[in-house]
């Protein structure tokens, strides 16, 4: 047999052999009633669509035809597997509540290659159980209230007095800076500014730009870079680790290193490989999403100075009771009394959504609202759909802290553009906000609100999806003190 004969033999062999897998998919899918949609092409399916670059403050253009088209529940294939995205607030709620029954977290395996396999973001079942409830028991509300409150006002007043009168900088840079040294003195006691804190952040930067990078793992690639920088920030906690073992051996323990990693030491039976990959996505949880939150919340503020006087006024009172008191330090009943300052807050969340949808696969056939979703697919509830949908949140694309208020008095209508305060929120708004995908959440972001400064964006700048939330050019803003009286 030629050579040409070879070749067309196996030309042909592999054909057959996509047409017979074709025949199959094709009579399994058959015994199901799907939703509408478009599977695109192969292996890539629809994925460069779904991922192009759009405004945070929507759900980009390729939702909004799917959605149109197909409406709110759609198949599609992305990530290279088939799956049903859900813009349905039902159909979300639904699949959170039933996490561990009906649905797992299912994360690109390209995530959980750069994460590390321990990590809480692609951990299922009792293992991703047993390792929440270890990070729980020291984010306890005890703790909160006597560590992290105060670490969070020591690092913001950090960084506001490093802010020059007048001066121009990123806000998302000092936003990624603050939130860093805050995780980083939470989880290992290291301190701000300290050359192997910087060290440590250098790596963690190279880290992120391959956790949000294709996954192509040749030399000189972001994702290889990522791989590397994994590495050596595993090398530095190792080395925390063994140095702080030396220390309990000895009964020399650091007080003031009252951390994360001195906790997991003494109360957890982790292996050392299993602390690692948990530092290592807490680490990358606890910064990616403050950050994000705090740029955010400066961008939607500056266009609403009604929301900044009215904070302003909430602080200024809880100050003034605290100089009449003598007090100084922050405390748990102060940050309770930051009524609007939580409105804030979860407006931010709502309109910029720092997390825009979740990964999830179907552990069971399921059936809802007359559709299947077959046992292996994944599922994308995309939170951002839900939260800028138009029939459960009035007005969405404007940023109204307000309508989280739970009072109905009003404001003047404002002559800046900022939307008039709403009435208090029905109960849908509050069943139908699943900022970080339901359940109890921290965000160091709240804190910003205690900016005792003015500023206003430098140059014109606009929140994109990369796929995370970003600023092209960092959110240049200019500040101005003021003198509180």
């Amino acid at each position: 047999m030629s050579d040409s004969e070879h070749i067309l033999s196996l030309v042909s062999s592999i054909l057959a052999l996509l047409l017979i897998f074709f025949i199959l998919v094709t009579r399994k899918q058959t015994r199901f009633n799907l939703p509408p949609g478009n599977m695109g092409w192969p292996f890539v399916g629809e994925t460069i669509g779904y991922l192009k670059p759009y405004c945070a403050t929507s759900i980009g253009e390729f939702m909004e035809q799917h959605i149109s088209r197909y409406g709110k529940i759609y198949k599609s294939n992305l990530f290279g597997e088939p799956t049903i995205v859900s813009a349905d607030a039902g159909l979300n709620r639904y699949i959170l509540q039933n996490e561990g029954k009906l649905f797992e977290c299912s994360y690109p395996r390209s995530i959980g290659g750069i994460l590390g396999k321990w990590s809480m973001l692609v951990l299922v079942g009792d293992m991703h159980r047993d390792m929440r409830i270890i990070s729980l028991n020291f984010l306890c509300q005890a703790r909160l209230r006597t560590h992290l409150l105060k670490e969070v006002e020591q690092h913001t007043l950090l960084v506001l007095n490093s802010w020059k009168d007048n001066s121009v900088f990123s806000a998302q840079d000092e936003a990624k800076k603050f939130t860093f040294n805050l995780m980083a003195k939470h989880i290992m006691s290291l301190e701000p500014g300290k050359p192997e804190t910087e060290l440590l952040k250098k790596e963690y930067v190279t880290f992120m730009k391959g956790v949000v990078s294709p996954p192509l793992n040749f030399p000189g690639s972001a994702y290889r870079k990522a791989l590397q920088s994994r590495s050596n920030i595993l090398k530095f906690i190792e080395q925390k680790m063994s140095e702080r073992l030396t220390k309990m051996k000895k009964g020399k323990e650091n007080m003031e290193e009252d951390d994360l990693l001195g906790w997991l030491l003494k109360h957890s039976n982790l292996s050392t490989e299993q602390i690692l990959d948990l530092i290592l996505s807490l680490l990358f949880a606890g910064h990616e999403t403050s950050s994000v939150a705090i740029a955010l919340a400066i961008y939607f503020l500056q266009g609403c100075p009604e929301a900044v006087q009215q904070l302003r006024e909430e602080h200024l009172e809880i100050a003034r009771a605290k100089k009449q008191s003598g007090e100084v330090e922050l405390k748990w009943e102060d940050y309770k009394k930051m009524n609007f300052t939580q409105s804030v807050v979860n407006e931010t969340l709502r309109l910029g959504n720092v997390v825009r949808f979740l990964h999830r696969k179907a552990l069971k056939d399921v059936r809802y609202k007359g559709y299947d979703i077959p046992c292996g697919w994944k599922v994308l509830p995309v939170i951002a759909a839900v939260h800028l949908d138009p029939s459960l949140f009035d007005h969405p694309q404007h940023f109204n802290p307000w309508r989280w208020q739970q009072n109905n008095g009003r404001s003047p209508v404002s002559a800046s553009g900022c939307p008039c305060p709403s009435p208090s929120p029905s109960p849908s708004t509050n069943n139908n906000f699943m900022p970080f995908g339901g359940g109890p959440r921290l965000c160091a972001g709240s804190e910003l609100a205690k900016l005792e400064m003015a500023w206003e964006l430098a140059e014109d700048d606009q929140a994109f999806v990369f796929p995370f939330v970003e600023f092209p050019k960092g959110l240049p803003i200019r500040i101005h003190r003021h003198t509180l009286k």
